[in-house]
């Protein structure tokens, strides 16, 4: 049996008011509407943000245009930015709880694992700022005689971030800070659901010294929003991390002015494992991987591709190994598995599982909601016998469910892996490293992890291939996503041409 522990009823949960910060203040919003969050694991309100219109985004573009044309940030010495975001990492560890709390309240994710997205946050903004330094072009003295060539970095402009309800904080600062450090002016806007987080940023980047109109935040939908930041032509370039259905609407809208667009979407990601494997360690990494954010994790374990050999003992373990996985309040340090997101996407998740069960898969473990009489959780799943073709094999089920999938040769495995749409990450199991090697180079992923899953560090570039997405975030050359290359050539003494004597 699961774990269960019983979410606390928040009876005097306090709401958190925000308003929406344009140009250095914090305002109403033109139509001064509201958006209540109704926490997903204890059924009662915990935020109110002031609901950002179309007019509203309009007018934030616009201040982030002016700050970028006219103001101090992208005319500042790239020291000085360092410092500035030196300072912002500083009060992210300062607030950290606060800003775990919401996190944890607004999305259901278990406060522990928040707690070390936030720690894993400032690192992200320390690491920005030392790129910041870092940032520079190149010269080639070797074309002829009377020739220079300099290549400068500039800072692409206003750029729209525009973020997911999975990892409120932990995505915002994997794009913003490197977009201040290349000088770039922005309009986030969080998702409608867990905005509290990235509003408490704006205090923070205020206070640390970034001048009024360079970050401009808004709680809004995509609807009313969203798309105005993708399609504005005062808007240079967008980020977007979400789903790959609304990334194709925001590229789609962003290419009426062909803007610059980072695109970071779904996956389907296997974990490849060989006979000759340390199933000790995979069984855990399994479970992890599966059910870690409650499956809301676009680089979900999802689906285990288990040579035949091993599959059926595999899968007991891992089956058992999850049995002990706690399942409950989000603010209870020792949960590891929160609440999903929302009630509609509880019924989604649960109607993967029953069309699975539908087609001829078997479900080992799980399966169902949990009702503890308030908030909406789900028992950590597991579908063995799962055919290549079915869809929880295929889409992105965004939840906690494993599928278990069997291979016979090598190829086989590299065939399975590499058949559905995405290619965000992948990982492969064996104590030969021939094997690790040879399946990493054939799997279509930005990322292989080989003996472990779901590692990762502000230096190693996170990205996909295919529908996964476009571009690549963090990593050395994270900044330079955020700027344009001007060649600058220059020509010493007399010129000679068509019309002039050589």
């Amino acid at each position: 049996m699961t774990v269960l522990l019983k979410p606390q009823k928040l009876v005097d949960a306090k709401v958190r008011e925000f308003s929406m910060l344009i140009d250095g203040k914090w305002v109403e919003g033109i139509e001064a509407g509201t958006i209540e969050r109704v926490a997903p694991g204890h059924g009662v309100t915990v935020s109110r943000y002031k609901a950002a219109t179309k007019d509203d985004a309009v007018k934030a573009i616009a201040a982030a245009r002016k700050a970028f044309d006219h103001g101090l940030w992208p005319r500042m010495t790239a020291s000085e930015r360092s410092n500035i975001l030196l300072k912002a990492a500083d009060m992210i560890a300062a607030r950290a709880d606060e800003l775990a709390y919401l996190d944890a309240i607004e999305a259901g994710k278990p406060i522990t694992q928040v707690q070390g997205e936030i720690a894993g946050a400032a690192d992200i903004w320390r690491y920005a700022a030392a790129l910041a330094r870092d940032l520079h072009g190149e010269s080639y003295n070797t074309l002829s005689e009377g020739t220079l060539g300099v290549v400068l970095r500039e800072a692409v402009g206003v750029v729209s971030i525009i973020t997911p309800w999975n990892f409120p904080f932990l995505i915002v600062s994997q794009k913003l800070p490197f977009a201040l450090a290349a000088g770039c002016t922005a309009v986030v806007k969080p998702s409608e659901l867990t905005s509290g987080s990235t509003l408490v940023l704006g205090e923070i980047l205020m206070e640390a010294g970034v001048p009024a109109g360079v970050v401009n935040i808004l709680a809004g939908t995509g609807a009313a929003v969203g798309a105005t930041m993708t399609g504005h032509p005062d808007v240079d370039m967008v980020s977007f991390t979400g789903s790959t259905g609304i990334g194709r609407l925001t590229m789609e809208n962003a290419s009426k002015t062909l803007k610059k667009v980072s695109l970071e979407l779904g996956g389907k990601n296997p974990q490849i494992v060989f006979p000759d494997a340390d199933l000790d360690a995979f069984v855990d990494a399994a479970v992890f991987g599966a059910y870690f954010n409650a499956g809301e994790c676009c680089n979900a374990g999802s689906r285990l591709i288990l040579h035949r050999d091993i599959a059926d003992d595999v899968t007991t373990r891992v089956a058992a190994l999850s049995q002990k996985v706690k399942v409950g309040d989000p603010l209870d340090p020792s949960t590891q598995v929160g609440a999903i997101i929302t009630p509609q996407h509880l019924e989604k998740v649960q109607g993967y599982v029953s069309a699975a069960a539908g087609s001829g898969a078997n479900v080992a473990l799980g399966g169902s909601h949990i009702d503890f009489g308030f908030g909406q959780y789900m028992a950590p799943t597991i579908l063995s016998g799962v055919k290549p073709e079915m869809a929880v094999a295929r889409e992105e089920v965004f939840g906690p469910v494993l599928s278990v999938l069997t291979f016979e040769t090598a190829e086989d495995a590299v065939r399975i892996a590499n058949s559905v749409d995405y290619g965000l990450s992948a990982s492969v199991w064996s104590r030969d490293f021939d094997t690790c090697l040879t399946i990493g180079r054939k799997v279509r992923a930005g990322t292989i992890w080989m003996n472990t899953f779901m590692d990762g560090a502000a230096e190693l570039p996170f990205g996909g291939y295919r529908q996964s997405g476009l571009g690549r975030e963090l990593g050395r050359h994270a900044v330079e996503d955020y700027t344009e290359t001007k060649t600058l050539n220059m020509h010493i003494g007399a010129r000679t041409g068509w019309w002039m004597p050589r």
